[in-house]
């Protein structure tokens, strides 16, 4: 498979001997042309850079939040709000500001309320035109995506983020594509995606967001083991899914941040099951490694966990006090509470 001779450490051969293609195919593929046929094999250019412009997210919104029951008998998880702007809305905004184009929410049932958000409310709009009220306009404009650019498919069975991701393959197809977990929250200078894109752009292939956790920790999480390592990125050689402590190979994570090619789709499609007895996303990547460039990225920001109560609370106060309009009074209720 050609994409064996791709991955050289940190990044991408670049010689046709490498490759093990003609310098016929290697000088036709950087002419642009959009394909090139040697015996059987068709070559592409951005196949071979593997560095394709990242132009669609997913985003797997199907799960039903139980863990904030009751408000989530009625609202989705993904709507619950930091301050005054939605989970998913955060994440969305994150995409567009690291280019993407496209938005894929893989939703189940009872999740109306999203498809409502992010569409475009005309006697709303009309209310806030006749009150002159700017700034409420901003704030839904924010919240609208193009015509065309916004796909829903339904994920019908709960069984894993791999699932989930693979009910998205449709709208995919063979592009390269980042998937964001609205329950991840980054807060950070340059948003976390758009520093993953940056990498991309770099090196190629497949990256994921990653951070240390405590040891004791590593049995919640996807595990990384690491090769070259400079400090920002690592090259991933190997994935394990949810470790036992003593068994993970290092205590760098996976967060709720990816940016993967295609081929991935093809190894989720086989349905194999894994820890917990779902179909796992990283044990579908752990099949590219090797074959594609596969890096890890310790991004810049701070990581907050709104999947449970008590981090979505902390990332509610992390939000509001980088609000100038309302910073230093959080600071003075916290310290009426806290002293």
């Amino acid at each position: 498979m050609i994409h064996k001779a791709l991955h050289t450490g940190r990044g991408v051969a670049r010689t046709p001997e490498a490759m093990a293609i003609s310098p016929k195919v290697w000088a036709a593929a950087h002419r642009g042309d959009a394909n090139v046929i040697e015996g059987r094999r068709t070559f592409f250019p951005d196949e071979i850079s593997m560095k394709k412009p990242v132009l669609k997210a997913v985003f797997p919104v199907a799960g039903l939040g139980t863990r904030f029951l009751p408000a989530t008998k009625a609202i989705p998880k993904e709507m619950l709000p930091l301050v005054d702007k939605p989970l998913l809305q955060h994440a969305v905004e994150e995409a567009r500001d690291a280019g993407i184009e496209e938005f894929v929410f893989v939703t189940g049932g009872g999740k109306r309320a999203i498809e409502d958000h992010f569409d475009a409310d005309s006697e709303l709009n009309r209310f806030l035109e006749i009150k002159n009220n700017v700034e409420g306009r901003e704030a839904v404009r924010q919240t609208e995506i193009p015509p065309g650019k916004l796909f829903y498919t339904r994920q019908q069975q709960p069984l894993g983020l791999g699932h989930a991701v693979w009910c998205a393959r449709a709208v995919v197809g063979r592009d390269p594509f980042a998937i964001i977990l609205p329950d991840d929250y980054v807060l950070a200078n340059k948003p976390c995606l758009k520093q993953m894109v940056e990498a991309y752009q770099e090196v190629g292939g497949n990256i994921v967001a990653v951070e240390n956790v405590p040891r004791e920790h590593t049995n919640r999480y996807g595990i990384l083991r690491i090769g070259a390592d400079d400090g920002r990125l690592v090259t991933v050689e190997g994935l394990v899914e949810k470790p036992a402590p003593a068994d993970a190979p290092s205590t760098l994570s996976i967060i709720g941040r990816y940016i993967l090619q295609p081929e991935v789709m093809d190894h989720l499609s086989r349905h194999e099951r894994g820890a917990g007895n779902e179909i796992q996303l990283t044990d579908a990547m752990a099949n590219l490694v090797g074959v594609q460039p596969f890096h890890g990225l310790r991004f810049e920001g701070t990581r907050f966990d709104c999947g449970g109560k008590v981090g979505f609370l902390e990332a509610t106060i992390a939000h509001a006090l980088t609000r100038p309009e309302m910073a230093e009074n959080v600071r003075q209720v916290l310290k009426k509470y806290t002293s």
